[in-house]
């Protein structure tokens, strides 16, 4: 049940949110006994809080992800502190320091556009995919802070980025890469140095967790120095706000999707944690 000092402190969030535009936090109307709860309480939580007591409907005092990504913008040192370690994907990764250099042959080339029978559009969509794979530009040029860092086990590379975008480009990209295992589900890429490719695009389930998410695995069947190769590269992008995490991993020996979705959970709460003015701490070894 709601203490009457807790309505009188929620009515003057409300009141506040509602006459400034501004989100507020609720520090200090906390009192002694529920300090360290309601300090950690993010403003849009306590606007709901607020509204619930007026109304009498119940509310949960957990944060959403739309919540959380709406308490701060992402900064140069948010961005760095939500990448994700070694530690949170565990097996025998290790962190290299100049991920930026990886670049894959086998993606480049041209889509054959004759093979599409919906026509060019379609074509420009794979061919886009392709392109950001390679250069590492899923989501389209960034707009404000963003960091990356990557991991090697044997053959196989994980690359994870954390960035903020223009929010409206984000959608759209966002609603771009949730069509395309049906646009690219196969096509054939032809020039480059590897000759002709066969690339299949399958969808793939992510937690349930940001605001929109889409995962993919790609496929890359041809030849490299006269033998036969096939690069697996899972893709996984989730959004929360103006911002996203994005995950590619795999390479030509095999993929562990296990990796995959275990990076898509800890970087999602890591940059949560960051936008809602916390930093992360590093997670021990053995422990997701």
């Amino acid at each position: 049940m709601t203490t009457p000092r807790s309505i009188v402190c929620s009515s003057r969030v409300l009141a506040a949110v509602l006459a400034t535009g501004t989100l507020l936090t609720t520090a200090a109307c906390s009192s002694a006994e529920d300090g360290a709860s309601a300090g950690s309480e993010t403003a849009s939580a306590a606007v709901e809080r607020a509204r619930a007591t007026q109304t009498g409907s119940p509310t949960s005092t957990a944060s959403s992800p739309t919540a959380s990504s709406s308490a701060s913008q992402l900064t140069e040192t948010g961005a760095k502190n939500a990448l994700i370690t070694a530690a949170d994907i565990e097996d025998n990764w290790t962190q290299v320091e100049n991920p930026q250099a990886w670049k894959d042959s086998l993606l480049v080339g041209k889509v054959d556009v004759a093979a599409f029978v919906t026509g060019k559009s379609d074509a420009q969509d794979c061919q886009n995919l392709v392109d950001s794979l390679y250069d590492e530009t899923l989501l389209g040029s960034t707009s404000g802070a963003s960091a990356l860092t990557g991991f090697q086990e044997d053959d196989a590379r994980l690359l994870y980025q954390v960035a903020s975008y223009d929010k409206a480009a984000l959608d759209k990209s966002m609603t771009s890469l949730q069509s395309l295992p049906d646009t690219c589900d196969q096509f054939t890429l032809t020039g480059g140095d590897n000759g002709d490719r066969t690339v299949q695009v399958v969808a793939m389930s992510l937690p349930d967790v940001g605001d929109a998410r889409q995962g993919m695995t790609v496929t890359v069947k041809g030849d490299s120095n006269g033998r036969p190769v096939t690069l697996t590269v899972d893709v996984a992008v989730v959004q929360v706000g103006a911002n996203a995490i994005t995950v590619t991993n795999g390479g030509t020996a095999g993929i562990s999707h296990d990796t995959t979705t275990t990076a898509v959970k800890q970087g999602t709460q890591r940059l949560q944690e960051v936008l809602a003015g916390g930093t992360p701490q590093p997670t021990p070894s053995g422990i997701n």
